[in-house]
């Protein structure tokens, strides 16, 4: 199946402008190592391609396999309500390692969010229809692993290496 540029929500977290000739859409989960192996390559293709190439971010936690990846999400999110989403995100990729509700609290503390705010949030549970709602979307064009790109509307296939990314987005 295909999803195309028009089911961007306006709450969906993009980076790169909106007017960008390609639109990349990543379906991904906190805590898995392959999405934190993709997540430097991404940023490097976002920054050779700054005019021609926007980035997209939904939620895909595989909560079987990464029981922390729904509470890493929801922290992302509660981090964007704070304008920090894609400062949470790096964070997260980059500490995949501990992502207990302790360590997010403690993360969003480096990040300068209010962490009573945020606490919370995470407690009342405010983000879980959230990223539900990212992962059922997912689920419903397909996406079975992490991460998942789809580039223009057009899924591309598992990249056993996350370097291919790069030729792909070029050669579209």
């Amino acid at each position: 199946m295909s999803i195309s540029v028009e089911t961007i929500a306006p709450d969906d977290h993009v980076r790169g402008p909106a007017n960008a000739r390609l639109t990349l859409i990543e379906y991904g989960d906190f805590e898995c190592p392959h999405c934190a192996a993709a997540a430097p390559v991404v940023r490097s293709v976002l920054a050779e391609l700054p005019g021609d190439l926007r980035l997209v971010f939904r939620h895909y936690p595989i909560v079987i396999s990464h029981r922390e990846a729904h509470l890493a999400a929801q922290a992302s999110e509660a981090a964007a309500a704070q304008g920090k989403f894609w400062e949470m995100h790096d964070l997260l990729f980059q500490r995949q390692a501990s992502l207990s509700r302790a360590s997010l609290l403690s993360y969003a503390g480096e990040l300068g969010l209010d962490m009573g705010r945020v606490s919370a949030e995470l407690e009342s549970g405010r983000y879980v229809e959230r990223v539900d709602r990212d992962l059922e979307l997912g689920e419903e064009i397909g996406v079975r692993w992490t991460p998942t790109f789809y580039l223009n509307g057009r899924r591309l296939g598992p990249l056993p290496d996350p370097s291919q990314l790069l030729g792909i987005v070029r050669s579209a």
